[in-house]
């Protein structure tokens, strides 16, 4: 993650934790990557790069009521960064609230021109809101930022889609 310009990097020993955590996480092992990040000073706690790190081992833990409350924390700390808005909308599809998901992220679409996968979730809520020709709409979008090879590998695969897999075949 790029920090934001008024963030200020975390002092080199909670930097440590954090890698640290990362390391952990890819391994697999969450449990230690919240030892670890539970060793980062306490004024650190909302830095957008613990929180980002937070978030990832909440999502593994599928913690997503404490997931959402990390996005949302991050969201209001960092209003104009997309991972807050991204990540909200993902906890809340995973909590069984795909209506909110979508309303969390469609709306910021706008702000974020460049950024295909927002537009691939937005059609993945779309499509669980049964809005088929809304989803293929987004899909679209997402194929024209980031190519059809790519966006197409993750939408026949992908559960949320499963009822356009036909039409996205032709």
């Amino acid at each position: 993650m790029t920090l934001p310009a008024q963030v200020n990097p975390l002092p080199h020993q909670d930097n440590l934790h954090l890698q640290a955590a990362e390391g952990w996480l890819g391994l697999g092992n969450r449990h230690e990557a919240e030892l670890e990040l539970a060793q980062i000073a306490p004024e650190f706690s909302h830095h957008p790069e613990v929180l980002e790190v937070r978030f990832q081992v909440l999502s593994a833990a599928k913690q997503w009521t404490e997931a959402v409350q990390v996005a949302k924390t991050f969201r209001r700390l960092q209003p104009e960064e997309p991972w807050g808005h991204f990540h909200l909308a993902y906890a809340l599809h995973e909590l069984k609230d795909t209506k909110a998901a979508y309303a969390t992220l469609r709306p910021v679409l706008k702000r974020y021109p460049d950024n295909w996968l927002m537009r691939y979730n937005v059609a993945c809520y779309a499509c669980q809101l049964g809005r088929a020709n809304e989803a293929l709409a987004w899909l679209d979008r997402a194929i024209t930022l980031a190519g059809r090879r790519q966006v197409l590998a993750l939408a026949l695969d992908d559960p949320d889609l499963a009822s356009l897999r036909d039409r996205l075949r032709k």
